[in-house]
């Protein structure tokens, strides 16, 4: 079977969306659209008939780029951290942790991942499947995907996912409803992690993020462990600073220091840790002025489900408040 160059193609998406950009909202050039339906043809086997004719059913929608260039995450933590941690939400959380707590523990022993780290990611993605978003994920996927430059590839990779899982699992694409970056279900999943990670927990033979709470359960578990959370390690700890420490601003979540080689830069955990992993450090701007935390592999882990070093935290603060413990591993 012929296949065009990814190459090729993705070259001539980047000239053409130049021009895209200047169309018509929800008007594509007919450059834009063959280069986009070849890439799906290409990468998922579909057929641009078939593939075109969703295409056609999407529509430009400027609130959705007035929404992502708006992020919760531009903020400054002191800001931030109040979102999520609300005493309704660590309530509602601690109420689904014992409600749930069989099938948690039961997940947890099979993949290692903390049980509060599950309901806490479900906590601050949606509620607890509260808010699954009220964007057509078809609409989300096609207006950041064309209209939205500065992430256009990555977003017209997730729609040409998106074609692909709709096949996968049945989904009728034109009615899912998700976040304003095409996001699903109660863990927010994006289309490509959506065909990675999901797993079918109640054995239907569906992977139902919506409906299914073993589904959901068991995908954002298989997630973590996929990107290798490690049970019983620790995920952060505050950091004591020396008076005479110089700034020190890693350029990357990733766990890459010994706790020794950090004391010599001046910054030591503020409660021992037991442990000898691999660590960085974190610098946030608190309620009450800089935040020093020292974090490990699984605060790096936790920052693959969301980049922003915001979310990871306050993923680690709700889950400590729901389990009613403010150990660094979780310890229950």
């Amino acid at each position: 079977m012929f296949r065009f160059p990814i190459a090729a193609i993705s070259a001539a998406l980047i000239l053409a969306c130049a021009t895209a950009t200047a169309a018509p909202a929800g008007e594509l050039e007919p450059e834009v659209r063959a280069a986009f339906l070849a890439q799906v043809q290409a990468q998922h086997g579909i057929a641009p008939e078939d593939a075109g004719a969703l295409l056609d059913r999407a529509r430009y929608q400027q609130s959705i780029i007035d929404a992502i260039t708006r992020p919760a995450e531009a903020k400054p933590w002191k800001d931030y951290r109040p979102i999520f941690l609300t005493t309704d939400r660590i309530a509602k959380g601690q109420a689904f942790l014992a409600t749930h707590q069989d099938a948690l523990r039961e997940i947890e022993a099979k993949t290692g991942v903390a049980a509060p780290i599950l309901v806490a990611i479900l906590g601050v993605e949606t509620g607890y499947g509260a808010n699954t978003g009220r964007y057509k994920v078809l609409d989300a996927l096609y207006t950041l995907g064309f209209f939205y430059p500065k992430r256009a590839d990555f977003f017209r990779s997730e729609l040409a996912h998106a074609f692909a899982l709709a096949r996968e699992e049945r989904l009728d694409l034109d009615s899912i409803v998700g976040s304003y970056a095409g996001a699903m279900g109660w863990g927010q999943f994006i289309p490509s992690s959506y065909r990675a990670y999901a797993v079918d927990g109640d054995g239907d033979g569906q992977r139902d993020l919506w409906n299914s709470l073993p589904d959901v359960l068991a995908s954002v578990a298989n997630y973590f462990a996929a990107h290798k959370w490690q049970a019983g390690e620790p995920v952060a700890v505050r950091a004591v600073r020396a008076s005479d420490a110089q700034e020190f601003v890693p350029d990357s979540l990733e766990a890459r220091y010994s706790l020794p080689e950090l004391a010599a830069r001046g910054y030591r955990p503020a409660e021992a840790i037991g442990h000898a992993a691999p660590a960085t450090l974190l610098r946030l701007e608190g309620a009450n002025g800089p935040e020093y935390w020292i974090t490990f592999n699984n605060f790096y882990v936790i920052s693959r489900y969301n980049r922003s070093p915001l979310y990871s935290m306050a993923v680690l603060q709700l889950a400590q408040a729901i389990a009613g413990t403010d150990s660094p591993a979780l310890a229950r």
